[in-house]
């Protein structure tokens, strides 16, 4: 004999979702997202979608996923557990300044929409060369009066006398 198991709150629950008409809003879709070396890649579980019905967009700072999966069932047929949801799925992620908006490749296979973000070039770091020769800004600012650094009325007298030949 074959038993069925029935689980009370998650009908509830359903029904619910059925009555308040929140079983028509946009979803959420479980998503991953790290950085390897100079990108970050982003995975959206999304099994069971047809490909044509994903959309990817960027406006300004938002980038928005949106898919769509349809029910496509026999007429006469009587639901005795529902728990794979269908509809509209959609998930909006804040992207920053550092990001490679025209850049981001997207990849849709077994189930799974890969979104590929590089890291924009201004915003990679970079190493800044130090010269270790002789500097030559010291001294050579024409047209500006030069300290010397002494001290006492010797210093004071050759502050003045190198004032005085810049004019």
């Amino acid at each position: 004999m074959q038993t069925l198991r029935f689980d009370p709150f998650r009908d509830f629950d359903r029904l619910a979702a059925e009555v308040l008409g929140t079983a028509r809003t946009p979803s959420l879709m479980p998503m991953d997202c790290l950085r390897t070396g100079e990108a970050f890649v982003c995975r959206f579980d999304q099994p069971g979608i047809d490909p044509e019905s994903l959309d990817v967009s960027a406006e300004n700072d938002t980038l928005t996923v949106r898919a769509e999966r349809h029910r496509e069932d026999p007429e006469d047929s009587t639901y005795l557990v529902s728990e794979r949801p269908s509809g509209v799925y959609s998930r909006q992620l804040v992207l920053g300044d550092g990001l490679d908006v025209e850049q981001i490749r997207a990849d849709y296979r077994d189930g799974v929409l890969t979104l590929t973000i590089p890291v924009a070039e201004r915003a990679k770091p970079r190493k800044i060369e130090i010269n270790r020769g002789e500097s030559t800004a010291v001294g050579s600012h024409e047209g500006h009066k030069m300290i010397s650094g002494e001290t006492g009325a010797e210093g004071a007298a050759t502050d003045r006398q190198q004032a005085t030949a810049s004019r």
